[in-house]
């Protein structure tokens, strides 16, 4: 069974950071596009960061670029996004995905859908 557990969402002050974690399971996961993506109320969803499972060159929205950095543990087949300098537009709920293709970058970009998804994690960014 294909499972995506996310975890590390909350409540931070405008300036602080979260880390989110991803851990994937039921699946092979090199090789398959993982990203975040994230959805605000009122907004169409959009993609955040993508890099190969058990890759490298992750790919970042330009709104995040700077400010977030994707890592995985190849390992444990967890992804990790570090949100540093967050602010209240950064407000959303995000949803870690996975595509088994090796063009992440349009898979950020949304030409790709994902095949799995998470339940996603809510991040609420305070001014």
């Amino acid at each position: 069974q294909v499972q995506l557990v996310e975890s590390g969402g909350g409540s931070v002050q405008a300036g602080g950071s979260l880390r989110l974690s991803c851990e994937a399971s039921g699946f092979a996961y090199w090789g398959y596009c993982m990203g975040w993506f994230r959805q605000a109320p009122g907004k169409e969803r959009e993609g955040v960061a993508t890099v190969v499972g058990g890759g490298s060159s992750p790919y970042y929205a330009d709104s995040v670029k700077g400010r977030f950095t994707l890592s995985q543990d190849n390992a444990k087949k967890t992804l990790y996004l570090q949100m540093g300098s967050l602010k209240p537009e950064d407000t959303a709920m995000y949803y870690c995905a996975a595509r088994y293709s090796s063009d992440c970058f349009r898979f950020l970009s949304g030409g790709t859908a994902a095949s799995h998804w998470g339940q996603g994690t809510q991040v609420t960014v305070s001014s």
